[in-house]
């Protein structure tokens, strides 16, 4: 998923509750779903980072060596700009866009 083009907002909103349980009927079981999502929102968002970093590691530093990386610190400031996982998992959840099941109200077979 490409989280540059994410509506999500930046900042924390007021929610209807009403409207983010219809698909669970529980409160509960939607933050479930929420924070399991953010999490491997999170996951992806970090291994993106992490790769584009790479580009710019030097594994001859020491000590006395420390100098900044223009292109680095703005890809950094880019990603900390970037609405946080929760938000975009709490967006898509809004846009019906998360796949979910709960195996304990699937119906077994007899």
């Amino acid at each position: 998923m490409d989280y540059r083009k994410s509506v999500a907002p930046v900042t924390t909103v007021t929610r209807n509750l009403d409207l983010m349980t219809q698909g669970t009927g529980n409160i509960y079981e939607t933050v479930i779903v929420v924070s399991r999502r953010s999490n491997q929102i999170s996951v992806e968002m970090k291994q993106e980072l992490n790769k584009k970093l790479e580009e710019f590691a030097s594994y001859t530093d020491n000590l006395e060596e420390v100098f900044e990386n223009r292109e680095q610190i703005e890809i950094s400031k880019f990603y900390e700009r970037l609405p946080k996982p929760t938000l975009i998992a709490l967006q898509e959840l809004e846009e019906g866009k998360i796949f979910y099941r709960n195996p304990e109200t699937v119906a077994k077979p007899k």
